[in-house]
C-alpha cells in the first residue's frame, strides 16, 4: 500500500473514531438543526397547522392567546380521517381542556403538505387583514414551516412559536422509535424543500 493510500486510510478511522466519540454531539446538532423557534411576540392572529394528533400544537396557541399574545387563533384543518376536517376535531380538544371556543376560527381545505396548507392559509390570512403572526407547530417542524410560509407570504412578518413535542427532543429524538422515525421524516422533507421538490 503506498504512502498516500495509508494515509487516506488513516484519515478515514481517525474521522470515524473522532465521530464515533463525538456522536452525541452530532446527533444533538442535528436535530437541534431542525428547530428553529423565537419567543412569542404580540401579533395579529396564532396560526395552528395540521399534523399534531396529540393536541400539543393547540393547546399551546391557545395558551398565547390566553396570555394576550394574539386575539384569535385560526387552527388549520385540511380533510382527514372519516371525512373529518383536523380543525373540526382539534377544537373541540382545546375546549374540553377550558379554552373558550371563542378563541378559534376553522380553516378548513384540501391539501397534504405544509407547502399547500400554506397555500391554503395565506389567503386566509390576507383576506383578514393580518400583518403579524405567531405561526405555532411542533418544535422539530418549526425550521421548514418558518421556510415554507415567508416563501408564500414575504410580506408578513412571521414568528415561529414551538410546542413540546412528546416524541422529539433534540438531544434525544435517537433514544426512541417514534424520535428517530419524527427526525428521519423531517431531514427528508427538509431537503426536499431545499431542492424545491
Amino acid at each position: 500500500m503506498s504512502l498516500r493510500r495509508r494515509a487516506f486510510v488513516a484519515l478515514l478511522l481517525a474521522l470515524a473514531l473522532g465521530g464515533w466519540f463525538e456522536r452525541y454531539r452530532i446527533l444533538t446538532a442535528l436535530g437541534g438543526f431542525l428547530v428553529s423557534a423565537s419567543p412569542p411576540e404580540k401579533a395579529d392572529i396564532a396560526v395552528v397547522l395540521a399534523g399534531d394528533f396529540s393536541g400539543s400544537r393547540i393547546l399551546t396557541a391557545a395558551a398565547l392567546e390566553r396570555r394576550g399574545y394574539v386575539p384569535l387563533v385560526l387552527v388549520s384543518g385540511p380533510a382527514g380521517e372519516y371525512g373529518q376536517h383536523e380543525c373540526d376535531l382539534a377544537i373541540p380538544f382545546a375546549v374540553k381542556r377550558g379554552y373558550p371556543e371563542s378563541y378559534f376560527a376553522h380553516a378548513e381545505y384540501d391539501a397534504k403538505s405544509t407547502g399547500e396548507e400554506a397555500a391554503a392559509i395565506v389567503p386566509e390570512l390576507r383576506r383578514r387583514n393580518v400583518h403579524k403572526l405567531l405561526l405555532v407547530t411542533s418544535n422539530y417542524h418549526t425550521r421548514r414551516a418558518s421556510a415554507v410560509y415567508r416563501k408564500a407570504a414575504p410580506d408578513l412578518t412571521v414568528i415561529t412559536v414551538a410546542a413540546p413535542d412528546d416524541d422529539f427532543s433534540p438531544d434525544g429524538w435517537w433514544h426512541t422509535r417514534e424520535g428517530r422515525k419524527t427526525f428521519l421524516t423531517e431531514w427528508e422533507k427538509t431537503v426536499a424543500f431545499w431542492l424545491g421538490l
